[in-house]
């Protein structure tokens, strides 16, 4: 992903502020400061004067966890669900809290993935990374008792095994925060093919 041209302005149509107000109604979530800038690769100080403009005209809601666009736009019936694809999964051990893992994954870094936020996927929140140069999205939510990383659907963008591995990155740090009652007979780790689930799948899948 190319950086911001610096002829862009911060404000009026095409720039940074509209970038941004897109950008949040894309992800539909609260999205880390830094997550912004790694997704939009805005200078953190354009960054940082477009959000407070945003947020002292209302449009914008910031907390501890990060920013959200205020209201909804478009319209809940006309935004298209995210198509998300299912790469692995691990069965959550008996007596594990959801929120509990969870929290020892989010807002860190692993690898080649940046923490970007905590977006509403079709079927609850998920925890989202970017990859280091901002392209291309790892997910990670719980669903019916078991962990899962999904990837968001890039269409013909993006380079699919990189995509991959860094989902495989991600799942393996999951295991990491399950222990030490990951290996009990009751658990287990799936993972699916590229080939899995063609067209894109939702989590209720």
């Amino acid at each position: 992903m190319s950086s911001l041209p610096h002829a862009v302005t911060e404000e009026g149509p095409g720039g940074l502020d509209e970038r941004i107000l897109a950008t949040l109604q894309a992800l539909n979530g609260r999205i880390a400061f830094s997550g912004l800038r790694r997704v939009l690769q805005a200078h953190p100080e354009s960054l940082s004067r477009s959000l407070r403009r945003l947020e002292r005209e209302g449009r914008v809601d910031r907390s501890s966890e990060g920013y959200r666009i205020t209201g909804d736009p478009l319209g809940a019936s006309h935004r298209t669900p995210p198509q998300l694809r299912p790469v692995g999964q691990v069965t959550l051990p008996p007596g594990t809290i959801p929120e509990s893992v969870l929290g020892r994954l989010a807002g860190r870094w692993f690898g080649s993935l940046r923490w970007v936020g905590v977006v509403d996927g079709p079927s609850g929140q998920l925890l989202t990374w970017a990859k280091r140069d901002g392209s291309g999205y790892v997910l990670l939510g719980v669903l019916r008792g078991s962990l899962r990383v999904y990837l968001r659907d890039q269409g013909a963008a993006g380079d699919v095994t990189e995509d991959e591995d860094a989902a495989y990155e991600l799942m393996v740090h999951a295991l990491d925060a399950l222990r030490p009652s990951l290996f009990e007979p009751s658990s287990s780790v799936g993972f699916l093919s590229a080939g899995a689930d063609p067209g894109g799948a939702f989590l209720d899948n």
